[in-house]
């Protein structure tokens, strides 16, 4: 089983942190993986994005050209990627910040109020990882189990202190019936 992932957002989103927890959670799971940030002038609020290879077989090449999932954290993000994502794949939507549906018919769509759910969690900064958790629900591309482990790994020593607070916001987004 191969997914390939896409995740786009405002530089400061938390889009390339969401693909490495992702990607070391896929390593800690034995998979064959793949991480490509895009991360230039986008770190200063333009439109950053993270491509994630998921795969039982070697990874031929870093660059996810047709996602089957896209993650869109801002409306710039879902206007240029929306027509990328594979016919039946699936798009995850921040409907905080994103008030316009998807146009496509082709593929599953999640609407998830991201945003809205950190901040209620006192945790505005974490929208990244309740989309991660939705992403985890609605992929099966990694387990929920161990992610802490893999979490551990991603989180510096500097921000040990945050360890519980990420887990709390992924499993909101993991519950969340979109």
């Amino acid at each position: 089983m191969t997914t390939e992932l896409l995740i786009a957002g405002f530089g400061g989103q938390g889009v390339l942190f969401a693909g490495k927890c992702i990607a070391y959670k896929g390593l800690f799971e034995g998979r064959e993986l793949s991480w490509l940030p895009s991360y230039g002038p986008e770190m200063r609020g333009g439109t950053a994005n993270c491509s994630v290879i998921l795969s039982d077989e070697p990874v031929g090449s870093p660059i996810v050209s047709e996602p089957d999932v896209l993650i869109a954290m801002n409306l710039p993000s879902l206007d240029k990627y929306e027509d990328a994502v594979k016919p039946g794949g699936t798009i995850l939507v921040d409907s905080t910040l994103i008030e316009r549906k998807v146009e496509r018919t082709d593929v599953k769509v999640c609407y998830i109020p991201a945003t809205k759910l950190a901040a209620d969690m006192n945790a505005p900064t974490l929208a990244n990882m309740v989309m991660m958790g939705q992403f985890i629900k609605v992929s099966g591309a990694v387990k929920m189990e161990g992610l802490e482990d893999a979490m551990k790994k991603v989180i510096s020593a500097k921000h040990a202190d945050l360890l519980e607070l990420n887990v709390k916001a992924i499993n909101c987004g993991y519950a969340y019936e979109a």
